[in-house]
């Protein structure tokens, strides 16, 4: 049995020091500060298998904290110490979702026995929680997941917007999980009992839109509803009627809360006179980035891991990922973003034979989506030959005493990734990407060396 990993906050040294020696007596391994930076570092990177922590680390109360680690990491437990025994305290650490709250003074022994409960309880916790997140969010899928640098600060964003009443613009690709921040906006803040309105612009007739938003004769719209969460996707698609009404309801008190996303920036939209100047300046007050997947690459195996969890709730049968696979979706630039990933994941767990989902699994995959993307008359050659006359016609055009210069860069820019296609396909191994390339391996090797490619 692996030694659990208690992460223990206080700022009281005393208190600290009998905490962490009661617990390593108990055999778990403790890691102990005073600093809530330093206990938030640990929660982003990972580590720890539990929180005991005091409310107050100094001046920062930790229920500015645990929205941020209920998002990174959902199945942590929390457990909240205090001295300032009020209930308004107690309902905080439960509204934020800590497993328990823990009044000063306390038995030691009490503690001790907390945590392990928690421990043990934290499989059925996460599993519940997958449970409910399937059937709570049908149409968006699992919370936000992910570890990146990028996604760090997707989740700053969020936990200092979630209780407020600000409109907040999401922007990003298709497939990046707009929907799920705007979700986590609303039920991780004040607005989580009231109700949330999902309204693709993009499919709707304008007209039931506006019905919708702002009522007709003798029935209210949702925009009116103080309660309420109105998430607006792709509102650049909102008709210039729908534009004015939300404009003025925008400059009343006392309406819905407007989290809208658009996967092209409204600020072009604005310049071709495509959408309102004046609204848009009123979306804009806190701006939300979604990263592509080719950008937060090192969460891919966290996410794998997370759809096939969630497809295994769904009754689809238990399946692992054979590392060759893992590093080839690795390698892979997922044009459709999260939302490919997951349909991979899903399409896999539902029709693989095997309980381990190999690597010839997804070259299969995403072969065929390749493909798909294709036009039906497209072909390698012409695809390279419509690249050729956007990015080389204008020096062939210069002269030819550049032609023999020009000949060897294209070769080169080709060969390039050409070669590290194969490398990843292979996982490294030079044999093998040899052979797939009908080279020999001192030929790739030379070849490597002259396009600067390293070795390991």
């Amino acid at each position: 049995m692996n030694q659990k990993t208690v992460l223990l906050a206080e700022d009281d040294a005393s208190i600290r020091l009998i905490v962490n020696q009661t617990l390593v007596t108990a055999g778990y391994t403790v890691r102990a500060t005073s600093s809530p930076e330093a206990l938030e570092r640990w929660v982003r990177n990972g580590e720890g298998d539990i929180v005991v922590t005091d409310v107050y680390l100094t001046d920062t109360p930790i229920f500015e904290l645990l929205p941020s680690f209920k998002l990174v990491r959902p199945e942590l437990p929390v457990i909240v110490m205090s001295g300032q025994n009020t209930i308004l305290t107690a309902a905080s650490a439960a509204q934020h979702g800590a497993y328990d709250y823990l009044p000063k003074p306390f038995d030691i022994d009490q503690l001790t026995d907390l945590v392990g409960r928690a421990l043990n309880d934290t499989k059925p916790a996460a599993a519940a929680a997958a449970k409910k997140s399937t059937s709570d969010t049908t149409s968006t899928g699992l919370p936000l997941v992910g570890r990146s640098a990028v996604m760090q600060d997707v989740y700053r964003i969020i936990s200092r917007v979630m209780n407020t009443d600000l409109t907040v613009l999401i922007e990003g690709e298709s497939g990046t999980g707009k929907e799920l921040a705007a979700r986590a906006i609303h039920d991780l803040g004040q607005t989580r009992n009231g109700s949330f309105h999902s309204l693709d612009l993009a499919s709707r007739p304008a007209q039931d839109v506006s019905a919708e938003l702002f009522g007709t004769e003798g029935q209210p719209g949702i925009a009116f509803d103080a309660e309420a969460t109105i998430y607006l996707d792709e509102v650049g698609d909102l008709s210039q009627e729908a534009q004015t009404q939300l404009v003025k309801l925008m400059r009343e008190e006392g309406g819905a809360r407007i989290i809208a996303s658009t996967r092209q920036p409204l600020s072009a939209l604005v310049e071709a006179g495509d959408f309102r100047e004046d609204l848009y300046y009123r979306m804009n007050v806190v701006r939300i980035e979604m990263p592509p997947l080719r950008r937060r690459k090192e969460d891919i195996p966290e996410l794998v891991k997370a759809f096939l969890i969630r497809a295994e709730a769904r009754g689809l049968s238990q399946k692992q990922i054979a590392q060759p696979a893992m590093d080839l979706m690795m390698a892979y630039d997922w044009p459709g973003n999260v939302r490919e990933l997951e349909n991979l994941i899903f399409r896999l767990a539902a029709l693989s034979p095997d309980s381990t989902i190999s690597q010839r699994d997804i070259e299969r995959e995403l072969r065929a989506e390749t493909l798909k993307e294709l036009s039906p008359e497209a072909s390698l050659e012409s695809e390279i030959e419509t690249l050729l006359h956007r990015y080389v016609m204008a020096d062939l055009l210069k002269g030819e005493e550049q032609g023999e210069k020009i000949y060897q860069s294209v070769l080169e820019q080709v060969e390039r990734p050409l070669i590290k296609l194969a490398l990843s396909v292979t996982s490294g191994n030079k044999l093998r990407t040899a052979a797939l390339l009908g080279v020999n391996r001192n030929t790739l090797r030379a070849r490597m060396t002259v396009l600067g490619m390293t070795e390991d």
